[in-house]
């Protein structure tokens, strides 16, 4: 009886939307660091006038990274929207399955540029084809989407950041082994064959399950049912309240008609009793309902958050492979297995911090996590520095996961798909205007403070804190009202 419900219970795992999260994230870390070592290959060379050789290589290195970048950022806007209008007329999984055909095109070409030593520029091409297929844009809020649908409201950011944790265990474990199966090559293909075939491998499994075994799964949630947006754990109180104060008041209504009845019954003529209405718990409905300048707020704080993040990370990767870094593969590999810790790291913090703070005190813990960390990245000139300066990080992930949770929470099941496609939309707009101003800025920047972008990041994430503190003070103004009134 044991084996039928192990069985039982692997299956249903197994049609999750998890293994999707897991087996993409394994094959893009094996890429990511494949790619990263190819571009530092192929630009070795590189020479600009008037800059040394390693300059000239951190100039050729971000332009590609810069024009790479800008590709895949800009061509899945439409399609993107597209697939977000089928997922909420009810193909749920076609944001799924149609961008993970992207990523397996677009690792599949890198293998074959590596193979047969085609030109880097070929990956521009990849990078039309990968945008075109809906991209990152249109797949991480289908999965935030179809976790949307299977969660409840008061559950919904756990569950999330759950889904991030295992994006993040999956890139720790990835990062950890790529650097050293970069070093490994079959005959004379060179090195990166064996990293590239595995990726391409992972995500062709990825996609077949996705097709074959992946389902929708849809929770009733009176809660949801109710549309409670508060954006606070004072909303569940509140609502309590209203909740006791409207039964008590109903007992106290039927107590005062039965006496009522009791003295008309007697011949006394009173004067007409007035009663009072009845406060019901729908009043938290009506002031907890669809805020649009919390939305607004929210997709700024996001978009703000983004850009200093995005911007960093734009310029991190070449940061570390010149002096007086200078990282190997298997130190890349390392490095990137750091980034992803931070999801585990981040999850722990949701989970000890959730039922003591607000959603908006959690975002303003990993902002300020984040804005600390990158700032002492400035000054890092040593290995341990960085693993220092990584450290601060530690809750960097928490701000949105949790504010896609509370944007879902603003509209109905039936929009989930298109206002977490609208955010992901508005942080790409967003990466359109930090790669270039980051890329410049650090080019600009190498011979007197290479990390000057770092300290201009910590200053855009103080920036985003300024919305998110508004929110807060709102909600809070909101919640004394309820409570007065």
């Amino acid at each position: 009886m044991a084996v039928p419900s192990w069985c039982q219970a692997a299956s249903a795992v197994l049609r999750q939307i998890e293994p999707v999260v897991v087996l993409e994230q394994l094959g893009s870390t094996l890429f990511d660091t494949a790619l990263q070592m190819v571009v530092k290959d192929r630009c070795a060379n590189a020479t600009v006038p008037e800059m040394s050789r390693e300059d000239s290589q951190q100039k050729a290195m971000t332009d590609f990274y810069m024009i790479y970048n800008l590709i895949i950022r800009l061509t899945p806007i439409l399609p993107s929207l597209l697939l977000s209008r089928f997922s909420d007329r009810g193909w749920r999984r076609a944001p799924v399955v149609v961008p993970l055909s992207g990523y397996l095109l677009n690792r599949l070409i890198l293998l074959l540029v590596v193979i047969f030593d085609f030109p880097l520029r070929v990956m521009f091409g990849a990078a039309v084809l990968f945008g075109l297929s809906g991209g990152y844009c249109a797949y991480w809020p289908a999965v935030m989407t179809l976790t949307s649908l299977g969660s409840t409201a008061s559950d919904r950011s756990k569950v999330m950041m759950r889904v991030e944790l295992l994006y993040g265990i999956a890139g720790l474990v990835g990062s950890l082994v790529s650097g050293h199966l970069f070093l490994l090559y079959s005959s004379n293909l060179g090195h990166g064959t064996i990293l590239l075939a595995l990726s391409t491998l992972l995500h062709l499994l990825c996609l077949l399950h996705s097709i074959f075994l992946l389902q929708v799964k849809q929770v009733s949630d009176i809660e949801t049912e109710d549309k409670c947006h508060l954006i606070s754990p004072a909303c569940d109180e509140a609502r309590d309240e209203a909740r006791d104060e409207a039964r008590d008041e109903a007992r106290d209504e039927a107590r005062d008609e039965a006496r009522d009845e009791a003295r008309d019954e007697a011949p006394v003529v009173e004067a007409p009793v007035v009663e009072a209405p009845v406060v019901e718990a729908p009043v938290v409905e009506a002031r907890a309902g669809k805020d649009m300048a919390t939305m607004v707020l929210l997709f700024a704080a996001a978009v703000l958050y983004t850009f200093a993040v995005g911007g960093a990370v734009e310029v991190l990767g070449s940061f570390v492979l010149k002096a007086p870094l200078s990282w190997t593969a298997t130190q890349v590999g390392y490095g990137n297995a750091a980034g992803c810790g931070i999801f585990l790291t981040s999850f722990l913090g949701v989970m000890a911090l959730r039922r003591c703070v607000s959603d908006v005190a959690l975002i303003l813990i990993g902002m300020l996590s984040f804005a600390s960390g990158i700032y002492f990245m400035s000054f890092v000139t040593s290995t341990w520095m960085f693993y220092l300066a990584r450290s601060l990080n530690l809750f960097a992930l928490i701000p949105l996961p949790t504010i896609r949770s509370l944007l879902s929470q603003q509209v109905p099941a039936s929009s989930y798909s298109t206002i977490l496609t609208s955010l992901q939309l508005a942080l790409k707009f967003a990466g359109l205007a930090y790669i270039p101003t980051f890329t410049k800025i650090y080019q600009s920047t190498l011979h007197w403070f290479p990390g000057f972008v770092f300290t201009l990041s910590s200053a855009v994430t103080v920036l985003a804190m300024i919305p998110v503190s508004i929110i807060g003070c709102r909600s809070r103004q909101r919640y004394e009202t309820i409570r007065g009134d």
